[in-house]
């Protein structure tokens, strides 16, 4: 047995508890008094914040969603686990965020969550993500594009680094496992894309 095991399976442990903080759903119920997930896409996550309650709470909902992915890595770290056990908590932290338990399974989409894990596992991949998303939700302003795109992008970046023995085997897994989660929560998303249905980001409020 690894001498690591014990400690990977408390930090994937500890790794899906964190993800399942619902910020954006305590957010919209203590600035709102709503379910943020009874508006717009049926998410928790930024977007859906920024839809239904307004800028500010989207941006704390971005922080604090980015900073749970960061935060299952480096803690599953410090606990000693190694980098496999370190790539299973930032994994559980977003099957965590997308299925919480702290909020009856019904979460967000996990790209912020998503890319704070990325940002420790594999700071290359999730430049790699930046470079290609950003100019795809700011040339659409369809922010599932963004993410969809970001996501792939991630993925092709962190592989083509081990491929030049730069990154782990870990980091690509890690990398993978989180863009198919994503794929998974958008389906609705790609199915208005294909019926050219998909909303475009807008800042304004729409819960009065």
């Amino acid at each position: 047995m690894p001498a690591s095991l014990p400690a990977d399976l408390v930090a994937t442990g500890a790794g899906y508890a964190l993800g399942s903080l619902p910020v954006g759903l305590w957010l919209g119920r203590r600035i709102r008094q709503v379910d943020v997930r009874n508006f717009g896409s049926g998410s928790m996550g930024t977007t859906n914040v920024l839809r239904t309650i307004g800028p500010a709470a989207a941006l704390t909902t971005f922080v604090l969603d980015v900073g749970k992915g960061s935060a299952a890595v480096l803690l599953a770290r410090a606990l000693g686990a190694d980098p496999a056990g370190q790539a299973a908590a930032g994994f559980a932290a977003v099957v965590g965020h997308s299925w919480p338990m702290l909020a009856r399974f019904r979460g967000g989409k996990s790209v912020a969550t998503a890319f704070g894990g990325l940002l420790v596992v594999s700071p290359v991949a999730s430049l790699a993500a930046m470079a290609v998303g950003l100019p795809a939700l700011v040339g659409t302003r369809i922010v599932s594009v963004g993410s969809l795109t970001a996501a792939a992008a991630a993925t092709a970046g962190a592989g083509a680094h081990w491929a030049r023995g730069g990154g782990s085997a870990e980091a690509f897994a890690y990398t993978a496992g989180v863009t198919a989660v994503v794929v998974v929560r958008h389906r609705a998303n790609l199915r208005r894309l294909a019926r050219g249905e998909e909303p475009q980001v807008s800042l304004r409020k729409r819960v009065a």
